[in-house]
């Protein structure tokens, strides 16, 4: 018995044969971390769903949502909202980081245009609403001088939450395509251009290409930053019309009707919408460039 004991090698050492070893137990707060905070709030969420109030089937909040217009509506607005946004961004981002990381005073320009982020969704709309306002400085501005007659409507609409929106996406969107821009060797560019290639054609046939993918990337987690708009729809859009987003109804069915079965459900298909759409661009973005990936620096 005590020979085979001592034979019996220690934990460690089984632990590492099974590919577990301290660096992976590392690892470990991380994990509990995420299904704390992410994993079991989605699972307790997907099982709240399927338990309407009074005692339908487990399916009524599903059917309920897609069978009454005015909530299924709300993912067309949303969407409405959020693709042409998200679109907006990446293609403002491109020229501004190519730009950017040419310049000297990069990081000063950098911190100005993610200043935002600092901000919050809340301050932007507030700001928006004292300057775009029908008493805002922008509309009391032209007034003054005679540009226009009357106050233009610029906020509590769809452009209002537009507008509101994009100033909250747009740093996050720029600090991703420029560290991608960055990691691209400057020497590819200065290759072609001894070539005689034109700036039009470096940045189609060199620096898309090796954008590509990570612009991808950089489009799924600002859509889904933008999908989950909230204050700025209610405090700069229209809640009841334009701007009724998916996340408002989830609101409304929480703390309005106070039915958490059917507020998860929303949230459920909420989840379900965005993870369609991530899935759908993370499949189709080999079909943008299939090359080598090699143009980083370093």
């Amino acid at each position: 018995m005590m020979s085979a004991a001592m034979d019996k090698p220690p934990l460690r050492l089984r632990l590492a044969a099974m590919g577990v070893d301290s660096v992976t137990l590392l690892a470990l707060p991380a994990v509990l971390f995420v299904l704390a905070l992410f994993v079991y709030p989605f699972f307790y969420g997907l099982a709240l769903s399927v338990e309407p109030l009074e005692g339908a089937a487990w399916y009524a909040n599903y059917k309920k949502f897609f069978t009454d217009p005015f909530l299924y509506d709300t993912i067309g607005k949303t969407l409405r909202l959020a693709v042409p946004v998200t679109l907006l961004c990446v293609f403002l981002s491109i020229p501004i980081a190519l730009r950017v990381r040419h310049m000297r005073n990069q990081r000063l320009l950098t911190t100005i245009l993610v200043l935002p982020i600092t901000l919050g969704t809340v301050l932007i709309a507030e700001g928006l609403l004292n300057y775009l306002g029908p008493q805002g400085w922008l509309n009391r501005t032209l007034i003054t001088i005679g540009l226009i007659g009357g106050p233009l409507q610029l906020v509590h609409n769809y452009w209002g939450a537009f507008l509101g929106l994009l100033i909250a996406v747009f740093p996050f969107t720029f600090l991703l395509t420029l560290s991608y821009v960055t990691g691209i060797d400057p020497a590819l560019e200065q290759a072609a251009s001894t070539l005689g290639a034109r700036p039009w054609a470096r940045f189609r046939h060199i620096i898309l290409p090796l954008l590509a993918q990570g612009l991808a990337v950089n489009f799924c987690l600002s859509f889904v930053q933008a999908f989950s708009v909230f204050p700025t729809a209610v405090l700069l859009g229209s809640p009841a019309g334009s701007t009724r987003v998916i996340s408002i109804a989830a609101y409304t069915a929480a703390y309005e009707a106070y039915d958490y079965s059917l507020a998860s459900t929303i949230a459920m298909i909420m989840a379900g919408v965005q993870l369609l759409i991530v899935a759908a661009l993370l499949s189709a973005r080999g079909l943008l460039y299939r090359g080598p990936m090699g143009g980083a620096k370093g």
